[in-house]
């Protein structure tokens, strides 16, 4: 789906070395009071397509930039309340399109094992993406339009606000990470291959102009401190991102983030067993506090098995 986009982007990512956590200001702190820098004005995109009504619905949801696209999964009439999760895609993260048709295993970022678990998925677009209002500001204000989105699905009479997860993949790994500094919003965050430092990407999904300060804001390893709630971050150990997670796991501080290198997986094979593994924790997750964990032998088992 977004693949070739995505291993462009490894490449430049591999020669970024570690570096050393923001001082003690939160993100949030830091951020107050800033005028982010946006992409100049472009035209608008495609609009999201329409996807099948049994598997998601085409919605709007509010934001700061005005009313922006998402998919939501419809409800499934039975009057219960279910846990969900907003997943963020890697790649043009900004833009949704096809999400729902099968995927193969080997990549697979539908991430369709929440579906097809019972678990409600909302995938939003964000700022600038597809034909939304608003300008790309690179893992800014797209941090915002996250929450927000949040704000949406807890307000689904057929979702438990207080069990709602977050997920991505490489860019959307990397921005779910972003948001997990700096909100406590989620009961817990999945993160699939993110950079440590947005400065890999080059001009890929930046914004132009950005100064040291503007990328130290958008860059995750500076802001581990800053974590309070549940961060789980996965990526294979044979491709992919697998130095910047050694390196987010160096600046990490205290013990809500936890950092899994699956050995046998790459950057896309990671995804299917480890989502289907995270969906089946999640329907047990339902005491007043999460109590999801992972161990090494059960995330390194589907590609033992397959070896």
């Amino acid at each position: 789906m977004k693949r070739v986009a995505v291993l462009a982007l490894l490449v430049t990512l591999a020669g970024c070395g570690p570096k050393a956590p923001e001082a003690e200001v939160s993100l949030a702190e830091a951020r107050s009071g800033l005028v982010a820098r946006a992409e100049a004005e472009h035209a608008p995109g495609a609009p999201a397509p329409v996807p099948p009504a049994e598997i998601f619905s085409l919605v709007r949801y509010p934001a700061q930039p005005g009313l922006l696209s998402a998919y939501v999964t419809p409800s499934p009439g039975d009057g219960a309340r279910h846990p969900a999760i907003i997943w963020i895609t890697g790649g043009d993260s900004n833009t949704i399109d096809d999400l729902w048709h099968e995927a193969d295993p080997s990549n697979d970022q539908t991430a369709a094992a929440y579906r097809k678990a019972g678990i409600v998925m909302m995938f939003p677009s964000l700022r600038g993406g597809n034909d939304n209002p608003g300008r790309r500001e690179g893992f800014y204000g797209e941090v915002d339009d996250v929450l927000a989105a949040a704000d949406y699905l807890s307000k689904l009479d057929y979702v438990d606000p207080n069990r709602i997860y977050l997920g991505g993949h490489s860019t959307g790994g990397t921005l779910v990470l972003l948001t997990a500094e700096y909100s406590d919003r989620f009961r817990a965050v999945f993160s699939f291959g993110p950079t440590d430092d947005v400065a890999g990407y080059g001009g890929a999904y930046l914004p132009g102009g950005l100064t040291a300060a503007d990328m130290r804001l958008r860059s995750p390893i500076y802001w581990t401190a800053s974590i309070r709630s549940p961060v789980f971050v996965f990526e294979g150990d044979g491709q992919g991102n697998a130095s910047a997670v050694t390196a987010l796991q160096a600046a990490s501080r205290g013990d809500l983030a936890r950092f899994y290198l699956v050995k046998g997986g790459d950057h896309f094979s990671v995804l299917a067993p480890t989502n289907a593994l995270i969906a089946a924790k999640v329907l047990a997750d339902t005491g007043p506090q999460t109590n999801l964990s992972f161990t090494q032998d059960e995330l390194d088992k589907p590609f033992a098995s397959a070896g």
